[in-house]
């Protein structure tokens, strides 16, 4: 136990809550069982530990990850009761799916100390889901940690406290200067390339981006999915494709056949990767996810992956739309148009670049365009980076 208490405070200490990520109070922490979710690199550990200091509650908390070597020979439930009954009140719990058995265990941890507050994480979609859906169903409060958004981009970079905009008041051109963002456009362009996850700035940063992905292929959807390793490596190609594309428009018969899987399992390996954070998959309708609804596009998750990706500058018209999609998808309902590019909550919208004219949705009720290089809104017209100002 002292072994993880004195790991607990050594990651404390690395912590600072100059920054904290949009999620944080969208979370009701009274709660007595919350879930953070979240692909891989998005800052789940750290929105933990910004709480714990935040709250001023290190002395009744414990912050612990489940693949540390003390549960080879301890259960989670043990150190709960070890924990609860020696004054603990706040159990934070990394990376859950990686305890074999998690979800009965934080039932039978829940049931028993109904006091003690439990927050998870987990990167594992798949994993997580079945355990929610099995044991922890109306117990757990989920929540999704997406990548970061271009405000909270300029926020962490500038040191400004940009509040978020709503939808409505950006449709009705009442967002325009906003004050502490000082050259936008050329701001939007850092952030596409390396704006998304809170480890820019890193030295090393595409190689941690790399291992993000690779991590992801190579160990988490193959656990879940039944796939050989040497079918997840083929995914990489996919995503390989997915980012050369000007969108990628999927025909599974074809993807089947270059990853010699049946048609069936491309959709289910695709759903797979989508809650993985690796792909966005823009359906029909996005009511459900779904695997059985048909999928207009495939875009990767965020733009920094696409530049990962690309050997070359990645496609500006992709960019521009995945940017569009990544952004709005948080808190919005997005599907695809037979007109145009997406639709948002019942509003029609397409994307393109500053020379792109009304005439694709010239006649549609409630259409926008939504314009790249442009720094002002007007009547229906949008410039591409206040979508970004969202979360």
């Amino acid at each position: 136990m002292k072994k993880l208490v004195d790991a607990y405070y050594q990651q404390l200490g690395l912590v600072n809550t100059r920054f904290v990520r949009y999620l944080h109070d969208k979370i009701p922490w009274q709660n007595n069982l919350n879930l953070i979710l979240g692909c891989r690199g998005v800052g789940k550990t750290t929105l933990m530990l910004q709480h714990i200091l935040l709250s001023k509650e290190e002395d009744t908390s414990l912050y612990v990850t489940s693949d540390h070597p003390y549960f080879t020979s301890t259960t989670l439930l043990d150190l709960a009761e070890y924990f609860y009954n020696h004054g603990g009140r706040q159990l934070y719990i990394d990376e859950v799916h990686k305890y074999p058995g998690w979800s009965r265990e934080v039932k039978a941890i829940h049931d028993t100390y109904p006091a003690l507050k439990l927050v998870l994480s987990g990167s594992s979609m798949i994993d997580i889901i079945r355990g929610l859906e099995v044991d922890l169903s109306r117990r757990a409060l989920v929540y999704r940690l997406e990548p970061m958004s271009f405000r909270e981009y300029v926020n962490f970079t500038q040191g400004t406290d940009i509040q978020p905009c709503s939808l409505d008041s950006i449709l009705a051109g009442k967002v325009r200067d906003i004050g502490g963002l000082d050259h936008p456009l050329q701001r939007m362009d850092e952030f596409l390339k390396t704006g998304n996850y809170p480890f820019l700035g890193h030295p090393e940063f595409q190689q941690r981006l790399d291992a993000v992905v690779s991590q992801t292929l190579d160990v988490d959807i193959p656990n879940q999915a039944n796939i050989s390793l040497a079918t997840a490596r083929k995914l990489k190609k996919l995503m390989y494709v997915v980012a050369q594309s000007t969108p990628f428009k999927p025909n599974y018969s074809n993807i089947g056949r270059t990853l010699e899987m049946d048609r069936a399992m491309v959709a289910e390996v695709m759903s797979y990767m989508e809650r993985a954070g690796l792909l966005r998959l823009l359906r029909e309708d996005d009511d459900i996810m779904d695997r059985f609804t048909k999928v207009e596009k495939v875009y990767l998750n965020n733009t920094n992956l696409c530049y990962s990706l690309c050997d070359d500058e990645p496609d500006r018209g992709t960019l521009r739309e995945t940017f569009f999609f990544s952004q709005v998808a948080t808190g919005h309902r997005v599907s695809a148009s037979p007109v145009a590019d997406f639709i948002v909550d019942g509003h029609t919208f397409e994307v393109g670049g500053r020379n792109k004219t009304r005439k694709q949705v010239a006649g549609v009720k409630d259409a926008y365009v939504v314009k790249d290089d442009t720094l002002y809104p007007y009547l229906k017209i949008i410039p591409l980076w206040m979508f970004g100002l969202l979360y």
